[in-house]
């Protein structure tokens, strides 16, 4: 008389909860990288606007803080060195840009001292940030 062995069974990974892991995993990491991209700049009170946007193709953050202290992308720099920083940080880039924070209790000349130093940097795409009003 002859006897059969149980068969073994040979452990297996399944593969539909592991590609749902997978996709979880990426679009975590997407939505990180998102988020971290738009905000470079210090934090300042930003002036409030109804229809302000970020334009997130811009590469350069320029923060300017209630005292008049400049930022660039978080590094301070002085008023006078902000041209050459700013020419160095945009290097090759055809249409360079940036993001300007500014407090919006900024005196209005500080202001145009920090425009006219972007601009003779060469830098045309400036964009100026704001936090959207919140509706009632």
């Amino acid at each position: 008389m002859k006897i059969q062995a149980p068969l073994v069974k040979k452990a297996r990974i399944e593969m539909l909860p592991l590609i749902d892991i997978v996709f979880l995993l990426l679009v975590f990491f997407i939505y990180a990288m998102l988020s971290m991209a738009v905000h470079r700049g210090m934090p300042v009170d930003l002036p409030i606007s109804e229809t302000a946007r970020v334009d997130k193709k811009l590469i350069l953050s320029v923060t300017v803080d209630i005292d008049g202290s400049i930022y660039v992308d978080k590094q301070p720099v002085d008023l006078d060195e902000l041209t050459t920083v700013l020419k160095a940080r945009a290097g090759e880039d055809k249409q360079p840009g940036v993001l300007l924070f500014a407090d919006r209790t900024l005196a209005y000349q500080t202001l145009f001292q920090v425009l006219d130093k972007i601009r003779l940097a060469g830098i045309n795409r400036i964009s100026l940030q704001a936090d959207q009003e919140k509706q009632p």
